[in-house]
């Protein structure tokens, strides 16, 4: 299947590795509408990609070893233990991770989309109206145009899938993520090398070191657990949002402060509370299961299409797998629909099974948190098996392999 007047809806992570991979599938002209109004900004968080799904993305020409990363081998889960400066570890378990910038990690993808493809910034998509022959896309700002295919590569709030399946967004799962990054990686256990797991009643806090961007490191760390009850998270949390740097009033401020200090080993709520308030922000975490990745001539990737709590570690991966798929379908395809339907074949089942599997690990590290203070090693494996029950290749911690289609 050759030709083709595509659009491509974001021009983030999951957007660049659209076009990428309509390009390569034969495509004749490509637009990708991007909402900022410039380069999208270096949000300076951490990505993590384990080391096959890198091997594999690499071979299919979405990576490149040329991205700055740092390696990451075990991720050690600790609990506060008196005054001990780094807590008392209760698990450990193989991490075999690369750990990005997500600034550096979109710039390289971005370099990779050909220059013949029209990358368009300022410009917001009001609506997605489908047809028999493609959809209409139609700006903020009243402009539109006709395409053969949109893909919707617009994350958890898309217009695209808006317009497949009105009324299907994601859905709140009760608790946050803070986030922050520090220049101070001083001191870091095992040089760097290993993830921490800051575990306390009804939550934990993931930290590991990352590239700065200038040839030096940043320590990036997110902590999930619930909200306080107060009207200072607005606006509301059911509709999907974030509170950027600058958002985070005192009283939500002093409630992150005051969680870390009872809980967190000294060491790490050093770290945590030495975070400039400038790189510090909340996002909430959702979750999203679309009934289908395409509908006519409308196609979701990444989390437009469905959206995985992020502890499996797996997100920008799964969005660059979609990619992957898109291309193999569009180069064996013959015609739209048959292109549609594989690449449906191939995607839907592996984002459903990524949802379940994710949800489970939220209740286990979240929601439903075990008494950490009781366990060693050998009930931290049969915990972490208990979490992964029920799940397979195609949707496993760090991602599915794509040799389990």
């Amino acid at each position: 299947m050759r030709g083709g007047n595509i659009a491509v809806i974001g021009g983030s992570i999951a957007g660049c590795a659209a076009a990428l991979a309509a390009s390569r599938g034969g495509a004749e002209r490509i637009t990708v509408f991007e909402r900022a109004d410039a380069a999208l900004r270096d949000r300076g968080v951490g990505i993590g990609v384990h080391d096959d799904r890198y091997a594999e993305l690499r071979a299919a020409g979405y990576l490149a070893d040329a991205m700055p990363w740092a390696p990451l081998n075990r991720r050690v889960w600790s609990v506060r233990d008196g005054d001990a400066e780094h807590g008392r570890a209760l698990g450990t378990q193989p991490f075999p991770f690369r750990a990005y910038n997500w600034g550096s990690f979109w710039s390289e993808l971005r370099r990779r989309v050909p220059e013949t493809v029209t990358y368009r910034t300022g410009a917001p998509v009001d609506t997605v109206e489908p047809d028999a022959d493609g959809a209409t896309v139609r700006l903020a700002d009243g402009q539109k145009d006709h395409f053969d295919l949109v893909i919707g590569a617009d994350g958890y709030r898309s217009v695209v899938r808006e317009a497949m399946h009105p009324g299907t967004g994601a859905a709140y799962a009760g608790y946050i993520g803070w986030r922050g990054t520090s220049p101070d990686v001083s001191g870091l256990p095992s040089d760097g090398l290993d993830a921490h797991n800051i575990v306390f009643p009804g939550g934990h806090c993931m930290a590991y070191r990352i590239p700065d961007g200038t040839g030096g490191h940043r320590l990036n760390w997110v902590l999930y657990t619930a909200p306080p009850r107060t009207d200072g998270l607005h606006p509301d949390l059911r509709t999907p949002t974030s509170l950027p740097p600058g958002r985070l009033n005192a009283e939500l401020t002093g409630h992150l402060r005051a969680l870390v200090a009872e809980h967190f080993p000294p060491f790490w709520s050093a770290k945590l509370l030495a975070t400039p308030a400038e790189t510090t922000f909340i996002q909430p975490i959702y979750d999203l299961d679309v009934p289908q990745y395409t509908t006519g001539r409308l196609l979701l990737i990444g989390d437009a299409a469905s959206v995985a709590r992020p502890h499996l570690g797996a997100g920008s991966v799964k969005a660059l797998q979609d990619a992957t798929a898109l291309e193999a379908a569009w180069v064996a395809g013959e015609s739209w629909k048959e292109i549609l339907e594989s690449y449906q074949a191939a995607r839907g089942p592996v984002g459903t099974a990524m949802v379940g599997l994710a949800r489970r690990m939220g209740s286990a590290q979240v929601e439903h948190t075990p008494d950490w203070s009781a366990m060693g090693q050998q009930e931290f494996d049969a915990w972490w098996q208990e979490q992964n029950n029920g799940s397979d290749r195609r949707s496993g911690f760090g991602g599915h392999s794509l040799k389990s289609r």
